[in-house]
């Protein structure tokens, strides 16, 4: 059941990264600043914390739910590893718009720039097609079926190494070729000779995180992932979906694996007041028909025009599931709330946090309701905020964090040098 710990790991904290960020268009305006300019604020802050991991997401196309200011994330990644010594770097990269010997050898290098802190967060995309030579996407099956092969030869490659092939001598680096060896794999998507040509990696294997909340992506977490990232908006939800993977990942013969990542939207204040201050002024300043078009895309893109604000959806408006093409574990939630008897109006609002988990209070509120996930069991790496902003790093620094250390949630330090040994997962190789 969900509600017991798989052992007593801490909580695991992650903070975003800053390359996905309106501000980089200012930046590339400024001959004087960086586009690193906010990274270089978020890596030592996230390190002075002790936060385990900075996370980049990526979207591949323009214009579509914030893509606008994404940067390349292995790219930015390794340039953040030049700033930073113990936090993880997690790095979201396509499994549908790319090719495992190509990963394999951009997340090794990763981990060997970084000392063992590369971390691969694999998405099938529901965007982006058009830039890859795709008439339209491919259906989330034969996304998910490619991703699943995309992980049986990226990780077959990072093994393929075997123990003894390189070892140190008076000379130095003394290598048996012989213990390097071919994977000679031959699959539906792709035919791959191997070995990995570059060197054994300080993890083994980077940790494998996967976002995706659909059957294929419960299937695909349940088999591969040591971290899930999830959104799981209430604890009802988060406790049918750590039940649903975690009994599946037992039968794959992972009765430890994935831990839960969820995303978490706070809205902290000084006092409750403030907080309900914030988030009540922050409702009212939404615009309600760019809202409405947002709620049609987090619903697979349907037409409420013809919905009043004070209605609630027509059951006939609302998509099966087996007609999504995109994002179906989000379309699932909006779905679910829409026939619960949710106006418009309330949707438009629960939209603006894309189904994430929102809490709004104090510091210590917001640490309470962290502290009920994780002692419930499905929560094991929590998102925390934004944290280039001043106000918002203050909130989380000197106040969720140290509040949750108090109460034992969170551990006062690194654990290690790699992300493996901060996350309390074993190492690969």
């Amino acid at each position: 059941m969900s509600g017991l710990l798989l052992f007593m790991r801490t909580l695991k904290t992650v903070a975003g990264s800053g390359g996905q960020h309106w501000g980089i268009y200012d930046l590339a305006l400024d001959p004087n600043r960086s586009t690193m300019a906010d990274a270089a604020v978020i890596a030592p802050r996230a390190e002075a914390a002790r936060i385990d991991a900075l996370f980049l997401a990526d979207l591949l196309q323009f214009g579509n739910q914030g893509a606008i200011g994404a940067q390349e994330p292995l790219i930015f990644l390794a340039a953040l590893s030049q700033l930073t010594s113990h936090t993880g770097l997690i790095a979201t990269v396509s499994s549908t718009f790319n090719d495992p010997f190509s990963l394999a050898r951009q997340f090794g290098t990763l981990d060997h720039v970084s000392n063992g802190r590369a971390a691969w967060n694999v998405v099938t995309s529901a965007f982006g097609e058009e830039n890859y030579g795709y008439a339209e996407i491919p259906s989330p099956e034969d996304r998910y079926a490619r991703a699943e092969e995309v992980l049986e030869v990226t990780t077959a490659l990072w093994d393929s190494w075997q123990p003894g092939a390189l070892r140190a001598g008076d000379g130095g680096a003394i290598l048996d070729a012989s213990l390097v060896r071919p994977i000679d794999h031959h699959g539906r998507f792709f035919d791959v000779a191997g070995p990995l040509n570059i060197p054994p990696l300080p993890q083994g294997r980077p940790v494998i995180f996967q976002a995706g909340q659909s059957e294929g992506g419960v299937r695909l977490g349940a088999r591969f992932a040591e971290v899930v990232f999830t959104s799981l908006p209430t604890i009802e939800i988060a406790q049918e979906f750590t039940d649903r993977i975690r009994s599946l990942a037992a039968s794959f013969g992972r009765p430890d694996r994935p831990l839960i990542f969820s995303s978490l939207h706070a809205t902290y204040g000084a006092t409750e007041e403030e907080a309900l201050r914030l988030k009540r002024e922050r409702i009212e300043s939404i615009d309600l028909e760019t809202g409405r078009a947002r709620l049609e895309q987090m619903l697979g893109d349907i037409d409420l025009s013809e919905v009043k604000l004070d209605e609630t959806i027509p059951a006939s408006l609302l998509p099966s599931l087996d007609s999504i093409g995109r994002r179906r574990g989000r379309v699932e939630i909006f779905a679910a709330w829409a026939r619960s008897g949710r106006t418009l109006r309330e949707l438009i609002v629960d939209a603006q946090d894309t189904g994430h988990w929102a809490v709004t209070g104090t510091p210590e509120q917001v640490a309470d309701a962290i502290e009920e996930r994780y002692r419930l069991g499905v929560l094991d790496v929590v998102s925390v905020g934004d944290l280039a902003d001043d106000t918002s790093h203050d909130f989380v620094a000197n106040g969720l964090l140290p509040e949750l250390r108090r109460r034992g949630v969170v551990g006062d330090d690194y654990r290690g040098d790699t992300l493996r040994e901060n996350l309390e997962l074993p190492l690969t190789r």
